[in-house]
């Protein structure tokens, strides 16, 4: 096909309840899978995702949830449309879910690494009271230096997630990003919010977690990518398990450079593919793009993105 696209696919925060629900209720490859990752990883995944619980918010249950349903809303479009993507670009967690869509994880095998590194984060975030915080309004260099500033007075708090121009995320130790609020709002951010978040991810604090999961990456890792991946760590393009095993270890504790990705790619593709619930970054990236964002998180979004990417070849 004619069409360039880019898969995209979401990180922590894109999760809800009954996510992935119509998607098992309509196709017995859905079933499969959730069925298969259910047994590997001891997860009721139906439990998980389509009754009330407090489990959806915990990391180390959040992270192969959100990447199950992201991996069959991939796995039911490329039944219908088998289109190689330019490159293929995930949110954090989504780094994951795109090795899978390109074949450099086992879809299960992806499943049980991510519940694996949800736990890790958990484990290195145990002892401490730490979360994340969004910033809105301010520019980069204003956070990074309101960062530093508090960092050199033993504060504890690191720029960590850059989704788009103006939206900036910053993890640490909660009691410091609760003294960082208001400096942030003397600053000009229209809002500094605390989010529901129980780990800090992409910051030092993490550091623990890299070798165990360097070593499960290792094992899990193929050498075998039918496109390329674009690094969260340096918004650049790879295509080899060298690569991957270098560069997610340094995830866990490296910015995720989203909206540099979107910008440097952009003008390679004719549109963008979302696999998953939420359709969280097609809000990042009609900040970003003017390009077509097609979010595929249902039986009947799904037909709708077929439609839409056949009428543009």
């Amino acid at each position: 096909m004619s069409v360039k696209c880019a898969f995209l696919f979401p990180g922590q925060g894109s999760q809800a309840v009954g996510m992935g629900k119509d998607f098992y209720e309509h196709s017995e490859q859905a079933r499969e899978l959730f069925d298969t990752a259910s047994e590997r990883t001891g997860i009721d995944f139906t439990e998980l995702l389509f009754t009330e619980n407090d489990r959806l918010e915990r990391t180390e249950y959040t992270q192969p949830a959100i990447l199950l349903v992201s991996a069959v809303a991939h796995r039911l479009f490329e039944n219908e449309m088998p289109i190689r993507p330019a490159f293929a670009l995930g949110h954090s967690l989504g780094e994951f879910s795109a090795l899978a869509s390109v074949g450099a994880l086992d879809t299960v095998d992806a499943v049980e690494l991510v519940n694996l590194r949800g736990r890790l984060m958990a484990e290195a975030c145990a002892d401490r009271d730490v979360g994340m915080l969004v910033s809105l309004g301010l520019d980069d260099a204003t956070v990074e230096k309101l960062c530093e500033e508090q960092r050199a007075q033993g504060r504890q708090v690191w720029p960590v997630n850059y989704n788009a121009e103006g939206q900036i995320v910053i993890a640490g130790v909660k009691e410091d990003l609760v003294a960082l609020e208001p400096l942030l709002k003397e600053a000009g951010a229209r809002r500094a919010m605390l989010l529901n978040m129980s780990v800090a991810s992409h910051c030092p604090l993490l550091q623990s977690a890299v070798e165990p999961l360097k070593e499960a990456l290792e094992r899990a890792l193929r050498d075998e990518f039918s496109a390329p991946v674009v690094s969260n760590v340096t918004a650049e393009q790879y295509s080899d398990k060298a690569t991957a095993l270098e560069l997610l270890p340094k995830q866990l504790v490296s910015p995720v450079l989203y909206k540099q990705s979107i910008a440097k790619f952009d003008d390679e593709v004719d549109c963008y593919v979302e696999f998953g619930h939420g359709a969280v970054l097609k809000g990042l990236n009609r900040r970003a793009t003017k390009k077509p964002h097609y979010n595929i998180s249902d039986m009947a979004s799904l037909e709708a993105a077929i439609e839409a990417i056949g009428a543009m070849a």
